[in-house]
């Protein structure tokens, strides 16, 4: 299998990193990581704040990159809190969205990754998990991992050995290194 390293992963959170690697290394692809703030716009598109941080990335890391965003969608709560994940597991944290959450606990995990390079414009693409938030936060994990259950699991990403293989984020970046392969030939 050819192995390729000339892709970065941009990004602060080095979990994300941690992850993307992993899954990208049973793809044969040697993930490099660039540590980096990025520049994240305010908008209600997942895919808009995906390509605006994979030219802010492009631009400071001068090398192809891919990035990360996601998004939890929470049926009873219109899709809240979608692109604003971040900010909302900021400020009120697991158990906030647990006690926000009544009666239909249906939930979606989204992740766009968004590649770049210096002859492309940002490509993108989308993984989704569907599943629901637990009623109490449960196994030791970053972002809302104690928190969300896969469709078909009885327990949180969180508690889950092979999350990695199931994830929105796993499905994303497959569809990534599929297309990376490809156009590598």
């Amino acid at each position: 299998m050819q192995e390729w390293n000339d892709v970065y992963f941009v990004s602060s959170n080095k979990h994300k990193y941690l992850e993307a690697k992993e899954i990208m290394s049973s793809f044969g692809i040697r993930l490099g990581f660039f540590q980096a703030s990025l520049l994240e716009i305010q908008s209600d598109s997942l895919s808009a704040i995906a390509k605006t941080k994979a030219l802010d990335a492009f631009s400071k890391c001068k090398k192809p990159v891919i990035i990360e965003d996601d998004a939890l969608v929470i049926s009873s709560l219109g899709g809240f809190p979608g692109p604003y994940s971040s900010y909302v597991f900021d400020t009120i944290g697991n158990k906030g969205v647990i006690d926000l959450v009544k009666g239909n606990r249906s939930a979606k995990f989204h992740a766009t990754i968004s590649y770049c390079d210096k002859k492309r414009k940002p490509i993108l693409f989308e993984g989704i998990t569907p599943g629901k938030i637990a009623k109490k936060i449960s196994g030791k994990g970053w972002g809302y991992d104690p928190i969300f259950v896969p469709r078909g699991k009885t327990k949180t990403y969180a508690q889950i050995p092979d999350k990695n293989a199931i994830s929105h984020r796993y499905r994303a970046l497959a569809k990534f290194a599929s297309w990376f392969v490809r156009t590598r030939r």
